[in-house]
């Protein structure tokens, strides 16, 4: 076994993977928090055109939807995936005959949607499709709250890396994803993204390398906005690209919470919009304001130079 992946699955023994540091001894079944045992489980892989324009570019984005999840966010869209266990258990084997499919499928990329908790595999998975002529960038689709150690482990691995920046505050982290110290995770982790992909390379309209940070503005700003910006802008790079998205509404458990039982109005999100200008960020994307009141996935504009 590769030393990288062999050192990766030593964080299973005492399971670390992400910060939450359950210990449970995840090669022997146990499982923790996020739920995962040893055997990653997806739940779908297709080709997908739904995502940011250079990630699916003309062809699609080979997207591999992995099941379970190490936060717990009230109003996930997709909890019957991260929180409820639909899926399927798969070997290494069969991950690498799904990334090589959809390459021959013509997809501009492998976009691994709620990686973290299963690292190891994703990474012995890899290793066996490259030598079987995987040669397409690999895109790590995450929701931001990561462990440190377990990224350097990628460096030089991953490609394209779309992380979620979700809170700026302790609180609504708390109250809507049982993370109270998100924030300060999701900075280390995207820093270090960043020092291994740096800003995003785009040829010919596609995305080749580097990072592409998606933020979810949130009714009453209680996503901490300006703090976000202000930190991509100064911490990473005036040049970073984020996708300020607006698909947010209500669904699994936000109905028990009065402040987020709605969807974002426009006057919400063009306020997201006039912060991250003012924040100095000069790349993004931002989605035509018709889909706020949609459930659906969004439309988009051009992209934008200056926001």
């Amino acid at each position: 076994m590769n030393d990288r992946v062999e050192k990766a699955y030593k964080l299973m023994e005492k399971c670390c993977i992400c910060p939450r540091k359950c210990g449970v001894n995840r090669l022997k079944g146990e499982t923790g928090f996020c739920k995962a045992g040893l055997l990653p489980m997806v739940s779908s892989f297709h080709v997908h055109f739904g995502e940011e324009p250079p990630i699916s570019g003309r062809n699609g984005s080979g997207t591999i939807f992995f099941t379970h999840c190490s936060l717990r966010c009230v109003f996930c869209q997709n909890h019957p995936i991260s929180q409820l266990g639909q899926g399927k258990e798969v070997s290494a084997q069969e991950l690498a005959a799904m990334m090589l499919k959809l390459q021959d499928e013509d997809c501009h990329n492998i976009n691994f949607v709620t990686p973290t908790h299963y690292i190891p595999e994703i990474l012995e998975a890899a290793f066996i499709a490259k030598e079987l002529g995987l040669k397409i960038p690999l895109v790590y689709n995450c929701g931001g709250y990561e462990s440190i150690e377990a990224l350097e482990i990628l460096d030089g691995i991953i490609d394209i890396y779309m992380p979620d920046m979700k809170y700026s505050e302790d609180e609504p982290a708390k109250k809507y994803s049982n993370a109270s110290d998100y924030f300060e995770i999701n900075k280390a982790a995207v820093k270090e993204m960043y020092r291994q992909a740096g800003d995003l390379k785009i040829e010919k309209g596609i995305a080749r390398k580097g990072i592409l940070i998606r933020h979810l503005v949130l009714p009453e700003n209680l996503a901490g906005s300006r703090e976000i910006f202000e930190f991509i802008a100064s911490e990473l790079s005036p040049q970073t690209y984020v996708n300020i998205m607006a698909q947010y509404y209500p669904c699994h458990f936000a109905n028990k919470f009065p402040e987020i039982d709605r969807g974002i109005t426009v006057r919400e999100y063009m306020e997201a919009i006039r912060l991250a200008e003012k924040a100095g960020l000069k790349n993004g994307f931002r989605q035509v304001m018709s889909t706020i009141k949609r459930k659906r996935i969004p439309e988009w504009t051009d992209n934008l130079k200056g926001l």
